[in-house]
């Protein structure tokens, strides 16, 4: 399995980055034999959608699960459509992320790790006690 951890350098000593879209590079781990591949992310100095471009990069490595700091809601989507599992709030070196996640330490996302109203409906039409919207809205005078 390839697992990619966002890192602050360029083997498996090295540190994890917490940044996702803008860390310094990606080592990618064969699982199995621990052999990796440092990728740069040309992404960091990207005036605006780095996490985008910085997904897209792993996705055509054909990575499986990432290690990282914080994905925002735009990377997130694109690593969820390509079936990419995120794992996030580690720390210490890529090697021992690689290992805790193989212990079965680590636990998977399941949503952007950023505030928590991206994307929730504005409270209208929720079914939860929205004023004017859905079935009698118009009451009694036709408004």
């Amino acid at each position: 399995m390839k697992i990619c951890v966002s890192s602050v350098g360029t083997n498996l000593d090295s540190n994890i980055d917490p940044r996702f879209g803008r860390c310094y590079f990606f080592v990618i781990v064969d699982s199995e034999t621990m052999q990796f591949e440092s990728v740069p992310n040309e992404a960091t100095a990207a005036s605006g959608g780095a996490g985008i471009q910085a997904a897209q990069t792993i996705t055509n490595k054909g990575v499986e699960v990432l290690i990282t700091g914080n994905p925002g809601p735009n990377a997130h989507e694109v690593l969820s459509a390509a079936g990419i599992r995120a794992i996030t709030g580690t720390s210490g070196t890529v090697r021992e992320a690689i290992e805790r996640y193989k212990r079965g330490e680590l636990k998977e996302m399941n949503s952007p790790t950023v505030s928590g109203h991206f994307g929730m409906p504005g409270g209208r039409g929720s079914g939860h006690g929205g004023r004017g919207i859905g079935r009698g809205a118009r009451g009694p005078q036709g408004n």
